[in-house]
């Protein structure tokens, strides 16, 4: 039996690096709400910006939270590695979210030494309410 990948970081670790790394955000644009083996749970506030006609969260929004919630979950496993990036994302978007704060529950399905998938489930108000799916892959840096 595999044992699951613990965390090196923790949940301030990431949130001090990404203030850091993305200027102009404060601590409360990155809640990270759980940090466990494999996985990380993060929250997003609502903002006007955010918004599409009809008061729903919009596309571009999701997608972006997807991402976040993977480097963060990545990151969280493997260190502080700035140069990791973003090689597929595919979503799916299945329900309306409202405008009120929303989760992404980002778990890792294989972390290996060039690439790393993560499964991002953004939901709102309760787990099963899954609003968008995601499966994200980076690209990881060599040595």
């Amino acid at each position: 039996m595999v044992r699951p990948l613990e965390p090196v970081l923790t949940r301030e670790e990431l949130a001090d690096f990404f203030v850091e790394a993305f200027p102009g955000q404060d601590r409360t644009f990155h809640d990270f709400e759980e940090l466990r083996p494999e996985f990380m749970r993060l929250r997003h506030s609502v903002a006007n910006a955010m918004l599409r006609p009809g008061g729903i969260v919009s596309g571009p929004t999701q997608m972006a939270f997807a991402d976040r919630a993977a480097y963060a979950v990545i990151l969280a496993h493997i260190g502080i590695v700035p140069m990791a990036v973003t090689s597929n994302l595919n979503m799916s978007f299945l329900r309306a979210i409202a405008a009120r704060d929303f989760h992404a529950d980002a778990q890792i399905i294989k972390l290996g030494r060039r690439l790393a998938t993560v499964d991002v489930r953004i939901w709102q108000d309760e787990p099963e309410n899954i609003a968008a799916q995601s499966t994200v892959t980076y690209a990881l840096p060599s040595d």
